[in-house]
């Protein structure tokens, strides 16, 4: 399990990294800059609350934490599909990124019903 959490952490770091580079490279636009704004605060969060669930004081408390990680993810995909929809970023460009934030959610939630399975009364 510890490898587990360790790749998890380097890969949730990664995605901070692969977003901060992403808004780095917006146009200096209004829009692009306040869409920008949102995706690297919600991307480079994923990481940190995972960090974060990574310390729970109990399943349940995981469960939560995870499922703010999850929210975070959630809220990047978004960002990501606005930037594509408006025409701020080409897609082909993000199609790498919208795939790392899919695979993400799924092990997210694969996480969070796994451990609410495993703690069941």
């Amino acid at each position: 399990m510890a490898h587990d959490v360790t790749d998890l952490r380097d890969r949730t770091k990664k995605f901070a990294l692969r977003i901060i580079k992403l808004y780095q490279s917006l146009p200096k636009s209004g829009e692009a800059q306040v869409i920008g704004k949102q995706v690297l605060r919600s991307g480079a969060s994923v990481g940190a609350q995972y960090r974060e669930a990574c310390r729970a004081k109990s399943p349940a408390d995981f469960v939560n934490m995870m499922g703010g990680s999850l929210k975070e993810l959630d809220e990047t995909a978004y960002w990501l599909e606005l930037l594509v929809e408006s025409e701020i970023v080409p897609a082909a460009k993000l199609t790498d990124l919208q795939k790392e934030t899919d695979e993400l959610t799924a092990i997210f939630v694969s996480s969070i019903n796994t451990s609410k399975r495993n703690n069941q009364k």
